[in-house]
């Protein structure tokens, strides 16, 4: 238990400072490739810091953990909105200007209510993972259209400033894309057997492990992004590295181990965890996208709001790991 614990631990940090170096590199590789910097702050860096998430649910998914694979990623989609929106709005009240981001909150919307719909019957199925994929290739389409169509959107500037201040030779950037990506897949690989080896141990299922300790370790790159981005005034940014990276967690993450391994979902995922997740994203959209003339913002209270929904949520599994040891 002691090894696994510890396990963890190596396996969470080095999958945080690898993935902080993974997107990086690739943000930089990008940059002198001549990738308009709108595009990446929607593509590279909104995408590319759930690539712990997808390392991870493969690697689960390749290893018959089929709960740690779901649960780090729904898991990280409320992790994402309530705890990292809510401490982040409680630091810096978060006002959305761009027009881009104001899109792709009802696009955020109606991929949960696929993702609600396909696991209704209890099972994802290969084919189901194929149509979120499919869906996510079709969103990568439109993404490059808008970051090439509207250069002067108030993300691709906030992504501009960041690329200037933090310049990178390309040589270098490649060495952080390789090394980040090799020891995202080793620090994976230690975090799913630790993982796996205290559910066992505490007598819990694999998907309470995938919620908790799994999910908000591999949301730590959000976090991160998230509270460097609001404290240089660059809400969009802040925002729009979680729009993308639940959209990538709900299509891709899901979509490949699906499509890895076919998954059976316990009727409590539907009942309980996808229902915070679709409550959550459904006020992230009513509260970030702004009606009747009124300019999309998380304000301090609404933060408040989010970060205790987190807490009671996480409290309440948390209660089930308890019962059960």
């Amino acid at each position: 238990m002691l090894t696994a614990i510890v396990a963890v631990v190596l396996g969470l940090a080095l999958l945080v400072w690898s993935a902080d170096r993974f997107v990086e590199g690739a943000a930089a590789s990008a940059r002198h490739l001549g990738m308009p910097a709108l595009l990446i702050g929607m593509v590279v860096v909104g995408f590319g810091t759930s690539a712990p998430e997808m390392v991870v649910s493969a690697l689960a998914s390749l290893q018959g953990n089929p709960g740690i694979a779901l649960g780090n990623a729904y898991g990280s989609n409320i992790a994402n909105i309530a705890l990292i929106l809510g401490l982040t709005a409680l630091i810096s009240p978060i006002v959305v200007h761009s027009q881009i981001l104001r899109k792709e909150l009802p696009v955020l919307t109606a991929v949960s209510v696929l993702a609600v719909a396909q696991l209704w019957d209890g099972h994802l199925s290969r084919l189901d993972a194929v149509v979120l994929l499919g869906v996510f290739a079709v969103l990568i389409g439109w993404s490059i259209m808008q970051g090439l169509r509207e250069r002067s959107d108030n993300l691709g500037v906030e992504m501009e400033q960041e690329l200037v201040a933090h310049p990178m030779p390309l040589r270098r950037a490649l060495v952080w894309l390789v090394v980040g990506l090799v020891l995202l897949i080793v620090s994976s690989r230690i975090l799913v057997w630790g993982a796996v080896t205290i559910a066992q141990a505490l007598g819990v299922s694999d998907l309470i492990i995938g919620l908790t300790i799994v999910a908000i370790g591999t949301s730590l790159p959000e976090l991160a992004s998230s509270l460097a981005a609001v404290r240089k005034g660059e809400h969009d940014l802040a925002l729009g590295n979680i729009i993308g990276s639940n959209l990538f967690n709900t299509l891709v993450v899901v979509g490949i181990a699906g499509a890895i391994h076919p998954l059976d979902t316990p009727p409590e995922v539907l009942t309980r965890d996808m229902a915070v997740m679709g409550a959550l994203t459904l006020s992230l959209f009513v509260i970030g996208y702004g009606f009747r003339g009124r300019q999309g913002r998380i304000n301090r209270v609404e933060g408040a709001v989010l970060l205790t929904v987190f807490l009671g949520y996480t409290g309440y599994l948390l209660s089930i790991v308890l019962a059960s040891s």
